[in-house]
């Protein structure tokens, strides 16, 4: 969105990240324009990594770089544990910020990177097609690996049980590159650990619960190892169709998903098309939050977003 730029222009993605005013303005901008049914805390997946000991920036037209890519055992014994309520301080400050100016129109929704897309930024320095790297480790150090997700899990459930402190009113654990992995690998090396944080939260929130959202790219082939491990929200990109998704969940489990972002570089009618496909998929059972299977693209044309948030309350208040 243009004001977003025009922020952007003036301050880097971690100075928006690190600034509650900032990221209090930022998470505002599209409640304002489009009519969504929830406001996504405006933040970074990878802010966990440099209290962590993990230094790193993002490099304009790269992403994220990680400064010391982590490649040994040595590596990941060295990682430090934090309290996210005095490291990431800032992020907490833009919930309690955000929650008021919301003025109750919507509900916040705050999230956290799971231990596999955290671990493989932190071991890959980046954006990666094989994951050699990090599969190297998990395979050749497994309990180095799992002492270093054991850490990364405690870490994002502190972060998220303060986040609903602080007042948001769902959490969604993002892991972006699990896809990558098979699902005895997910079984053995990753479900234990994402476990954890979603039993953790449950306790922490047992009297007064907090809906969990899980979410996944190209996880079709392990969505029923995502269900196992926790969320009363499975995510489904667009490469499975919803209604086949959700056979693989369990009805008894909501789902999130799943329109193609690219669908919305094309023209309105194809968006509609391609949206009353994913609607029919559902057949109104509750549930369903309609959402991308990713995220939003760069240069989405914001009309268009505006657009499919109209025409989807159009089509379900019907």
């Amino acid at each position: 969105m243009s004001e977003y730029r025009t922020l952007r222009e003036r301050y880097s993605l971690l100075e928006l990240c690190r600034t509650p005013d900032l990221a209090t303005e930022v998470t505002l901008q599209p409640v304002r324009r489009i009519e969504v049914d929830a406001a996504i805390l405006f933040s970074d997946l990878l802010l966990p990594l440099e209290p962590m000991g993990i230094r790193f920036d993002f490099v304009d037209g790269e992403g994220p770089a990680v400064d010391e890519p982590l490649r040994t055992e040595a590596d990941l014994a060295r990682v430090r544990r934090f309290d996210p309520r005095e490291r990431l301080d800032y992020v907490l400050e833009a919930i309690r910020q955000i929650k008021p100016a919301l003025g109750g129109r919507v509900p916040l929704i705050g999230f956290a990177g799971a231990p596999f897309t955290l671990a493989s930024y932190a071991i890959e320095g980046g954006h990666s097609s094989s994951f050699a790297h990090t599969k190297a480790l998990m395979y050749g150090v497994p309990k180095a690996w799992h002492c270093f997700c054991d850490l990364i899990a405690d870490i994002v459930a502190d972060y998220l049980i303060a986040q609903i402190e602080a007042g948001v009113d769902a959490v969604q654990l993002f892991d972006s590159w699990v896809g990558a992995l098979n699902a005895a690998d997910y079984r053995e090396f990753i479900l234990p650990h994402t476990r954890r944080i979603f039993e953790r939260i449950a306790a922490a929130t047992a009297e007064s619960p907090v809906p969990t959202i899980h979410f996944g790219v190209g996880t079709g082939a392990i969505l029923a190892e995502l269900r196992a491990a926790g969320g009363d929200v499975i995510g489904a990109d667009w490469r499975t169709p919803l209604d086949e998704a959700w056979r693989r969940i369990g009805e008894d489990r909501a789902i999130q998903g799943n329109l193609d972002p690219t669908v919305l570089l094309g023209p309105l009618d194809r968006v509609f098309a391609a949206t009353d496909d994913v609607l029919n998929r559902a057949g109104g059972r509750p549930g369903h939050v309609f959402n991308l299977g990713h995220g939003i693209l760069p240069t989405t044309p914001v009309e268009h977003v505006q657009g499919l948030a109209r025409y989807v309350h159009q089509k379900t208040r019907q």
